[in-house]
């Protein structure tokens, strides 16, 4: 038998709890098993305006009460005094992750991106946020790169965006849960 995965994947929550609310009613009701964290969890930065939202000590009571549903890697934003408050892992630069014979470097994007090459094979997808702006584009041998958006302050005129994985497809969605772009990989 099997086993089908499915993953929600969120970038950029930068502290906003009613976002994060949200996220995780989206993620419940999506049947996924894991929460896949791009970075930028509790904090703004000095780049983006406040998330009308803000209430970075509400994100983490939301996000530590799913605490082994998590998958995370660290963002730009995100520091050692975040995993003292963080009841699940959040300072990895990077994970691979695999399904479905399909292999993704999860990163943020600040360190690994399309002008900053991690290690990646022919086929490989590059999966991270950072920009804000939700993206699926072809690159390099085979590669794919992937971008969620980000689920509090959306760029470029974007949505609040996030992924659904599942069976060799990823549906971008927005907060409200709508579909608005399916990509097969």
């Amino acid at each position: 038998m099997i086993k089908r995965v499915k993953w929600l994947i969120a970038s950029d929550i930068h502290g906003d709890a009613e976002c994060t609310e949200k996220l995780i009613e989206r993620y419940r009701e999506s049947g996924a098993e894991r929460l896949i964290l791009l970075g930028d969890i509790l904090y703004h930065g000095p780049r983006n305006d406040l998330p009308s939202g803000y209430a970075p000590k509400k994100v983490i009571e939301l996000l530590n009460g799913i605490k082994d549903e998590i998958l995370c890697v660290r963002g730009n934003c995100d520091t050692e005094v975040d995993q003292m408050v963080l009841s699940f892992p959040v300072l990895a630069s990077y994970a691979y992750l695999c399904a479905d014979g399909l292999t993704f470097f999860a990163t943020h994007g600040h360190e690994f991106n399309t002008g900053a090459l991690p290690p990646l094979k022919k086929g490989d997808i590059l999966l991270h946020g950072h920009t804000h702006i939700p993206v699926c584009e072809p690159f390099g041998e085979g590669n794919l790169y992937v971008n969620p958006g980000s689920v509090s302050i959306p760029k470029e005129n974007s949505e609040k965006s996030y992924i659904i994985y599942e069976n060799r497809t990823l549906n971008f969605c927005d907060l409200d849960g709508k579909v608005y772009k399916t990509v097969t990989l």
